[in-house]
């Protein structure tokens, strides 16, 4: 790549094309990375969590943050805030997993407060309190902690 141009996309769109790590951290040109998520994809709730699952499973919440941001940005009005809140969820574990614990923290809060008016028979089978009870220990123990193993951390999303 050259130093004084962005990266860009087939349709001409910035888009970085470093390598990324499992945790989403740039890697330098040429070095082999974790296959990125594509953007864009519209899935089912039942497809959304299980990808989500697997990828929280394998360690690596940074891509599930966008799987989870695919299903907000194409779902309905009415379920944005749930999909936001777990990609936030997925954000917060990956922060917390680089060792950024009081970002990883501000955003595990953050999450499981997006949660919040999910709370009772989570739609789509979604352990909603279950979450939000995991986001709020894992808040506090990130926070005066070490950094987490995010494969060890994932959690379960359904109920």
């Amino acid at each position: 790549m050259n130093e004084t141009r962005r990266d860009r996309d087939a349709e001409g769109r910035a888009r970085n094309a470093r390598p990324r790590d499992g945790l989403g951290r740039p890697l330098p040109y040429g070095t082999p990375g974790v296959e990125r998520q594509p953007e864009g994809v519209v899935r089912t709730p039942a497809e959304t969590l299980r990808e989500a699952q697997r990828l929280l499973d394998a360690g690596m919440p940074f891509h599930a943050h966008e799987v989870f941001e695919d299903a907000w940005k194409s779902g309905p009005e009415d379920e944005r805030e749930l999909w936001r809140g777990l990609a936030q969820l997925a954000v917060g574990l990956t922060h917390s997993a680089r060792g950024n614990t009081a970002g990883g923290a501000r955003l595990l809060r953050r999450g499981g407060g997006a949660l919040v008016p999910f709370t009772g028979p989570g739609p789509h089978g979604i352990a909603v309190s279950g979450l939000y009870d995991w986001a709020r220990e894992l808040a506090d123990r990130v926070e005066s902690g070490p950094t987490v193993d995010a494969a060890a951390e994932a959690p379960r999303l359904r109920a």
